[in-house]
């Protein structure tokens, strides 16, 4: 990459000081998003298919692309589960779900015996100073000092979102309760969505407020005030004030939003060594340039509400998009898990309009998430230039996807890749490690994340301390000195239990338990089920690279169904899988171990 289109895109120049040396422990920032969809970045469109724009049409994406011409892109990357908690435990501590014993959005704890220290955690061993702000989504609690079971900050440092939101410092929030609007007292105190007007004064909407005397109106006179498009399952369901928002304009400006006051922090952070610094109710310290620094920034965008500022959505707003079709037949094919999740959040019955909209906004948030992650690598790399430190840059697109009317529904929670797609790049000031303009094609999981940081950080992951580690160093990757044959998930929220094989020419889906719920009932239930109890699916991607297709049944694919489904089964079923009873609270610590396949997961599967 020329150092002059970096500095025109960032403001920076990439080798305007010499650094102190690439031996040293580089500054570290990873850059994660949620619920994004790997087509709304031009760079990887045309890594995939030669053109920039998604097959669904328009996208922006300036700042991604210049961070994938500075370094090393990992096309083919994916989560575990489609979930946030669980897909962010994965990447946070370095284990596959049937590892860790993290399924879905369950409260977890560190007491268990198989407990590990997470990435910040390892990285604050080796030295380094640790800091988060945005999203984090891992649940994960501890026995205090005092004796008391509580939450664990994993980071030394982290700015509460939640926090921010209740000082009145974010454009929405989904916290808090009210017994009186404009006047009229409520029969009931309830909880419901709060916005941060242009004015400054928080709006409320619940959809209780239709059934009110006197605020019948409330909902819909903020809905239409916002162009708010909530997710609906019949045209009998809309209400104001009711259902998901996948659309509408935010009621503040660039850098105002949620995600804005999350860069803001950030960027106070870096551009305030040792001082003193509040936000809100929360006070913290600036960045101590003695130290190597390991920062975590966790964007919301583009989930759900669907909120980009009017600069950015104006931009979209004459765009038009050429959703998927909807195939019955494709319906007909899927197993009862999967047809029940479409069903759930089907999307052809959305008029044409509306899927424009939901299409627009969505991609317009993207957009304006681009631009904010561009100002967040300018204030990082700007940091580590001038205290002439080496630094590392992992973005992380998306903890998960998400659809948008492909298989027929919007949503996420699904094994296909729409859901599960999340490219990575890697850009660093050490270019022998990642080279610039590098794609690597070669699978890679989520799990590959801790394992890259830490070796960079200076881990050694030979040593013994590091063998819970289910990923690889993706620096490793780049190079050519490990492969792997195939990657594997499992995720129980909302779809249900469902584990997943995927080669670069097959994918393979199954059910691994019958419920939810069930730690350590019935573990083997996989390995006794018939194979339409277990609901598999198979997708044949040199023909079929949509997976619109199963061919689990087809006699042809017999043989591949089978190898793969013992390998799957082989590996999270048989090779340490670990089920906890966490309890409500998460505190539960009765674990269940099943390991009669150990070293199943030897990365290699011939078919």
């Amino acid at each position: 990459m020329k150092s002059r289109s970096l500095s025109i895109l960032f403001g920076i120049a990439v080798a305007s000081a010499p650094l102190s040396t690439q031996a040293a422990q580089p500054n570290v920032l990873w850059v994660l998003t949620d619920d994004h969809r790997y087509d709304s970045i031009r760079a990887f469109n045309k890594m995939m298919t030669g053109k920039e724009m998604s097959p669904l049409g328009y996208v922006e994406s300036p700042y991604t692309d210049r961070l994938a011409e500075m370094g090393t892109t990992f096309l083919n990357t994916y989560c575990h589960a489609q979930g946030c908690a669980p897909s962010r435990a994965s990447m946070h501590y370095g284990r596959y779900p049937h590892r860790s014993g993290i399924y879905e959005f369950e409260w977890f704890n560190n007491n268990v015996e198989h407990a590990e220290l997470s990435l910040p955690e390892q990285m604050a061993k080796l030295g380094y100073q640790t800091f988060h702000v945005g999203k984090l989504g891992v649940r994960v609690r501890t026995t205090q000092p005092n004796g008391r079971f509580g939450g664990h900050q994993i980071y030394q440092q982290d700015i509460s979102f939640h926090k921010m939101s209740a000082d009145g410092l974010t454009d929405w929030k989904n916290q808090g309760t009210i017994d009186e609007i404009n006047g009229v007292k409520l029969p009931e105190p309830i909880r419901g969505e709060w916005y941060m007007s242009p004015s400054g004064e928080w709006e409320f909407t619940n959809v209780a407020l239709n059934e009110v005397p006197g605020l019948e109106d409330h909902n819909r006179t903020i809905d239409e005030k916002y162009d708010i498009l909530r997710k609906y399952k019949s045209p009998k369901d809309k209400a104001a004030g009711h259902g998901e928002i996948i659309g509408g304009v935010s009621p503040q400006p660039y850098g105002k939003t949620r995600d804005g006051a999350y860069n803001t922090e950030l960027i106070r952070f870096l551009q305030n060594p040792n001082k003193s610094l509040q936000v809100g109710s929360q006070t913290y310290k600036g960045v101590d340039p003695s130290k190597p620094l390991y920062a975590n920034i966790g964007y919301d965008f583009p989930h759900t509400p669907v909120f980009p500022p009017k600069s950015f959505r104006d931009r979209f707003a004459d765009k038009q998009y050429t959703l998927p079709e909807v195939d019955p037949a494709e319906f007909d094919k899927l197993p009862p898990q999967l047809q029940k999740l479409v069903k759930m959040s089907a999307s052809d019955h959305y008029s044409e309009a509306e899927k424009q909209q939901m299409v627009q906004d969505y991609y317009a948030f993207c957009a304006y998430g681009d631009a904010l992650i561009g100002d967040a690598v300018k204030a990082f790399v700007q940091y580590s230039q001038q205290n002439k430190q080496p630094w590392m840059i992992v973005y992380v697109c998306g903890d998960h996807g998400w659809r948008l009317n492909e298989h027929g529904a919007i949503y996420k929670f699904a094994p296909w890749k729409t859901d599960a797609l999340d490219p990575v790049i890697v850009v660093s000031s050490d270019k022998q490690r990642f080279p610039a303009g590098k794609v690597v094609t070669e699978l890679t999981e989520l799990v590959d994340i801790a394992p890259t940081i830490l070796a960079a950080g200076g881990a050694n992951l030979a040593n013994s301390e590091f063998d819970y580690l289910d990923g690889y160093d993706l620096a490793k990757v780049a190079s050519g000195e490990v492969e792997r044959d195939y990657i594997i998930g499992e995720s129980h929220a909302v779809t249900g239990p469902r584990a997943t094989i995927r080669t670069q020419d097959y994918m393979f889906s199954i059910k691994s338990r019958p419920r939810s719920k069930m730690a350590g009932k019935q573990m083997n239930w996989a390995m006794n089920a018939s194979y339409k109890e277990l609901e598999p699916v198979l997708y044949d991607l040199k023909r079929d690279p949509n997976e619109l297709n199963n061919v689990a049944y087809n006699q042809e694919y017999r043989r591949i169904a089978e190898a793969m489904k013992d390998k799957l089964l082989n590996i999270v079923i048989g090779d340490n899988r670990r089920e906890v009873n966490w309890t409500p609270n998460g505190s539960g610590t009765e674990t269940a171990t099943s390991n009669f396949a150990p070293g199943a997961d030897d990365k290699k599967l011939k078919l």
